[in-house]
C-alpha cells in the first residue's frame, strides 16, 4: 500500500497501548522507587507482556490482559531482583492510569471534527481500557472502545480486527488503523485495514508479508494524512 490508499476513510481505529497511551509511564510514575533498575523493569515488562499474548494465543490458553500484565511484571521484577509486593501493587495500579501521548487529544479532536467514527481496538480488558480512557479525559472522543475479550484471543489474530468491522458497521477497506506496534500494523494490513504505523521509536521495518500504507513518527500528522 501507499499513502494514496488512505482515501475514502469511514473510521479511524487505534491501538491503545504504545499508540495512544505511554506504556512506560507506569514505571515512570514510580521511578524513584525502582532506580537504578527502572528502565530495565519497564522494558522487560512490556516485552514479556506482548510475548505472553502471542504465546497464550498459540497455545490456546487465553487469560485476560490484566492477568498477562501481572505475570509479565512479576517476571520483570524477579529478573531484576526486586522483591517489593507494595511496589508491585503500585505499578499495577499505575498501569490503569497511563499517560496519553501529548498529541493525542488534539489529534482525536481534529478527526472528530471531520465526522469520522473513532474507536479503540485493544488487547486490554474492558475495565483496563475504561480506566485509561477516563484517566486521560478522552471519554467523549470515541464511538466505541473494543476489547479482544469478546473473542478470547489476542492480536494479530484476524478475529480481533473483525470486531471493529462488526461493531462500527464500516467495511475493512474503509477503516484506517493506527498502531505503534509494527507486528500489529502488519496483522491489521494483512486483514485488509488501511494501516498507519506510528513509529514512535524509529524502528526498522518488520520483515512480514504485509505492511502499512504510511508511517508517522507520532499521531500529530494523522489528520493531514487523512485529509482531515
Amino acid at each position: 500500500m501507499s499513502e494514496a490508499d488512505l482515501t475514502d476513510i469511514g473510521a479511524c481505529v487505534f491501538d491503545a497501548y504504545g499508540t495512544l497511551f505511554d506504556v512506560h509511564s507506569a514505571v515512570g510514575a514510580l521511578r524513584p522507587r525502582l532506580e537504578p533498575k527502572a528502565d530495565a523493569v519497564s522494558a522487560t515488562w512490556r516485552d514479556k507482556q506482548v510475548q505472553y499474548t502471542w504465546l497464550r494465543s498459540l497455545m490456546g490458553r487465553h487469560a485476560d490482559f490484566w492477568t498477562v500484565t501481572g505475570d509479565a511484571l512479576d517476571f520483570a521484577l524477579e529478573q531484576q531482583g526486586v522483591g517489593d509486593p507494595p511496589l508491585r501493587d503500585a505499578l499495577m495500579q499505575a498501569y490503569l492510569e497511563l499517560s496519553p501521548y501529548a498529541e493525542v487529544p488534539a489529534t482525536l479532536a481534529a478527526l472528530r471534527e471531520r465526522g469520522l467514527k473513532l474507536a479503540i481496538l485493544s488487547n486490554g480488558t474492558p475495565a483496563m481500557l475504561a480506566s485509561a480512557v477516563t484517566n486521560a479525559s478522552l471519554g467523549e472522543a470515541f464511538d466505541a472502545v473494543l476489547s479482544v475479550e469478546s473473542v478470547g484471543i489476542y492480536k494479530p489474530d484476524p478475529r480481533v480486527y473483525q470486531i471493529a468491522v462488526d461493531q462500527l458497521g464500516v467495511a475493512r477497506e474503509r477503516i484506517a488503523f493506527m498502531s505503534s506496534n509494527a507486528w500489529d500494523a502488519a496483522g491489521a494490513a494483512s486483514f485488509g485495514f488501511r494501516v498507519v504505523w506510528v513509529n514512535r521509536f524509529g524502528q526498522p521495518k518488520e520483515r512480514l508479508p504485509d505492511g502499512p500504507a504510511a508511517e508517522l513518527k507520532d499521531l500529530a500528522g494523522l489528520p493531514a494524512l487523512l485529509g482531515a
